[in-house]
């Protein structure tokens, strides 16, 4: 039930966590300890590491002892590191100039978290105190709002290991760091002050709409001080004196009474018996109500709209004083419900894998790769770059992988819909598969994404299904088949059933013929509007005919007897083909092979996407059940790799390489590569590998699918890369949110609320599962062949449980709470 991979030594290397709230920026705990990764401007800056830190003192007799509360530096932190803010002067080789990182740290400690809490506990034998560090922010399945807080809460707990009374000061200290400097964008004249306030102090800065921010520091303890009156000189003086003030173990109230105040601490003289402990709460919050993004064009339809991006919050907090207050007298109910989801979650009885891939990817929501706009409405990048987002638009064929938001804030998730059909699409059902920050009509001069606007209307199936709400989905249903009339328009106008005519898609490129790939998201929205138009007396019977036709042709023509594949073609389709426009390479290899970046007779592991998405969408088969079984065992046959020492990747190597192993994206077991095949082909990437391991668990191929998936998070061991950030095109990237579906996947539960019906169709002789719908949560227990459902949070009306078994997941439980190798080949 729930063990947590404990980090420790090497592993704690590139580990940061998030901590903050849907689409409110971010401030990360790292592996150490350390605070950094502050993107709380609207927008990412991964590298940014203030000066911020937490202290302990020990007073003694004759000499006291101190320390940062943090393990040691990173050796990777010290040479080669990006370092963000400072003169100029204070990067790795200069020195570090400014940074903390000489100041006296705990000898070691360890890493290890229950979503969204990360746990350290810190070790230092010259210490009499053990010390541990639980860090989160708000996380409340169905309750938006709570769990879009810009805030932050670190627990420090002291305990004393001595026979003897101990005398100590705990002090949190920040160097003012929305000062402007040399390398970071701010305009002149802006006024930045530390201010103190009871058990606390706030580092403000004024400035216009897109400048101004406030970040508010605040302990809950009655024997607090607060001094900001930092000693203010040349060269290395302001944190010399502040570390002599520590070791010394002073601590007292004092303010400049400019507020001009270099940074600002908070002090807490305390003692503790042999054996006692104490814990002190640092609460962090953050507001800046303003921004510069702005993307999209101006000439969309209607479109009205100035300005840039303003998060929800500061539409519901008026200052970061009004949030802090809010934070304060809500604390203790917002712990109580994120831990009683934490407690509930972690007693799934899933696969150790399976969990840790679900819920570190849910640090995700916690993201700048997701915003939250004024009205609440979501938009999100595909992932971060260091300093800006990274593929904008909330992208329709990335954000399909994506799972978690619609079961666990479905509202949120209805956002995007709305976008899709309203401000994203025209008259003529062609959507721009990238939305305008502020979310306002696109403009539509660029291809329709296949798979991104196909999925959107299974989508849109999948929301119904979740809310139970037939209104809102009738509210849908004419701009759902004018969207899916434009897809039958544009890519089958021979109405064959499959998508012939070139089709843009999640690679970035237009595949030339049918595939399997788009075409099974084709079946998909088409089965979609059949039972969206049924349940609302529509006459379907043209799609209906479509499904048909397209089902027999992906199974009678696009099946090789193992996989699916592409018919590449041009010269019997609408759509021009004319090489000539290329340079001569192009132009010769095109001649002599036809459109560059197809994938022809390729294995894809990404071939019957749309038949995935029919599964989590509640859809059901769309094609034949063999043939798709088929077709992943044969993905895992072929793409899986256990070491990539020999593969090539002329690509993007960074995900997957060297002695590690991975999912391909495509292979070619029978030959006739092309020379040019499609972009990323090579690649691995978490976002399929985990559709692809949920896929296979829905037939009952669970080792398979493990094998996957535990390969995937051997690379993400903290040594490599962070545990908490499953990049692709960006750090903390979409795709990767394909990692909830492995719950369905594996458990074969499915709540539809329409029919309030609880569906299991995977056999189990014990399970405990997590299951939030858009009513509740709460956990499904399997015991000895009975079904019963516990409530937690909210009411699950359960009508009727069916269970139609199609695949067993009994399989000997394994311990893998440690880091492993990657899995051998069989």
């Amino acid at each position: 039930m729930g063990k947590a991979r404990v980090y420790e030594g090497d592993s704690l290397r590139h580990i940061a966590f998030p901590l903050g709230g849907i689409g409110a920026g971010m401030i990360c705990i790292q592996g150490s300890g350390m605070l950094g990764n502050f993107s709380i401007e609207n927008s990412p800056d991964i590298h940014l590491e203030p000066n911020i830190f937490s202290a302990i003192c020990i007073k003694g007799v004759g000499k006291n002892n101190a320390r940062v509360i943090e393990g040691q530096v990173p050796y990777h932190k010290i040479f080669g590191h990006p370092v963000i803010g400072g003169n100029g002067h204070n990067g790795t080789g200069n020195g570090l100039e400014g940074k903390n990182y000489g100041l006296p740290r705990f000898r070691k400690n360890n890493f290890s978290s229950r979503f969204p809490f990360a746990m350290i506990d810190l070790q230092d034998e010259t210490m009499p105190v053990d010390v541990s560090i639980k860090a989160w922010s708000p996380f409340i399945p169905l309750d938006a709002d709570s769990s879009s807080l810009p805030v932050a809460i670190l627990e420090y707990t002291f305990k004393n290991t001595r026979k003897s009374r101990i005398d100590a000061v705990y002090s949190f200290n920040a160097l003012n760091f929305l000062v402007p400097d040399k390398t970071r964008e701010i305009s002149d004249g802006i006024i930045t002050r530390v201010i103190p306030s009871q058990n606390g102090f706030t580092i403000h800065r004024s400035g216009d709409s897109c400048e101004a921010g406030a970040s508010w520091f605040m302990v809950t303890s009655e024997d607090a001080h607060v001094n900001t009156d930092w000693y203010e000189g040349g060269w290395f003086d302001k944190l010399t004196m502040r570390w002599k003030d520590i070791e010394s173990g002073n601590f007292s109230d004092r303010k400049d009474e400019s507020d001009s105040s270099p940074g600002g601490s908070l002090e807490i003289p305390f003692y503790l018996e042999p054996g006692e402990s104490r814990t002190v709460v640092l609460k962090i919050a953050w507001y800046t109500p303003g921004s510069a993004v702005r993307k999209g064009s101006d000439e969309g339809e209607g479109c009205c709209c100035s300005g840039t991006h303003s998060p929800w919050y500061s539409g519901r907090f008026s200052s970061v004083g009004e949030l802090m207050e809010y934070l304060d007298m809500n604390l203790e109910d917002l712990r109580k419900r994120t831990e009683r989801f934490t407690d509930s979650i972690y007693r799934s009885t899933w696969p150790t894998e399976v969990m840790e891939a679900v819920t570190a990817n849910l640090s995700i929501l916690k993201s700048p790769t997701i915003l939250r706009q004024r009205d609440g409405r979501l938009w999100a990048w595909e992932g971060c770059c260091d300093t800006a987002g990274c593929c904008y638009g909330s992208c329709t064929h990335v954000w399909n992988y994506a799972q978690a938001i619609c079961h666990l804030f479905p509202e949120l998730e209805r956002t995007f819909r709305k976008t899709e059909f309203n401000e994203s699409q025209n008259e003529d059902g062609h959507q721009a598969f990238r939305s305008s920050i502020p979310i306002r009509p696109a403009i539509h001069n660029f291809h329709a994404a296949s798979d991104g606007q196909l999925g959107g209307i299974m989508k849109l199936y999948r929301e119904w299904r979740i809310s139970g709400d037939t209104e809102w989905m009738a509210s849908y249903w004419s701009k759902a088949v004018k969207s899916l009339d434009y897809c039958i328009r544009t890519w089958d106008p021979r109405r064959e059933g499959v998508l012939k005519e070139p089709h843009h898609n999640t690679y970035d490129i237009e595949f030339w013929g049918a595939d399997g790939m788009c075409s099974s998201f084709y079946l998909g929205a088409l089965k979609a509007i059949v039972e969206m138009g049924s349940a609302l007396g529509q006459d379907v019977y043209e799609y209906e005919k479509l499904l048909e036709d397209g089902r027999k042709y992906i199974e009678n023509k696009l099946f090789n007897g193992e996989y699916f594949f592409q018919q590449t073609e041009w010269e019997s389709l609408d759509a021009e083909f004319n090489p000539t426009k290329e340079n001569r390479h192009c132009r010769q290899l095109m001649e002599e092979e036809g459109p560059k970046y197809q994938y022809g007779d390729g294995c894809l592991s990404d071939g019957v996407l749309g038949a995935w998405m029919a599964s989590v969408c509640g859809l059901g088969e769309i094609i034949d059940h063999e043939k798709i079984k088929s077709h992943i065992v044969s993905v895992w046959k072929y793409n899986f790799r256990d070491t990539l020492l020999d593969h090539v990747n002329p690509q993007r190597p960074g995900y997957a390489l060297g002695n590690e192993g991975g999912l391909l994206l495509c292979t070619w077991p029978r030959g006739n590569k092309p020379s040019l095949p499609f972009p990323y082909c090579n690649e691995v990437w978490t976002g399929f590998e985990y559709q692809v391991a949920s896929h296979l668990m829905t037939f009952g191929e669970i080792d398979k699918a493990l094998d996957i998936v535990r390969t995937a998070r051997a690379r993400h061991d903290g040594i490599k890369r962070n545990p908490y950030d499953e990049y692709e095109c960006g750090h903390w990237y979409a795709r990767a949110l394909s990692s909830y579906s492995l719950i369905q996947g594996y458990t074969g539960i499915r709540y539809d609320a329409v029919e309030k019906k609880l569906f299991i169709e995977h056999e189990h002789d014990n399970l405990i599962s997590f299951l939030s719908t858009a009513q509740g949560y709460g956990l499904v227990h399997i015991q000895d062949g009975e079904t019963t459902f516990e409530n937690i949070e909210g009411t699950v009306e359960i009508n009727e449980i069916i269970t139609t078994v199609t695949a067993s997941t009994n399989h000997p439980k394994d311990d893998w709470s440690k880091t492993t190798n990657h899995p051998k080949d069989d």
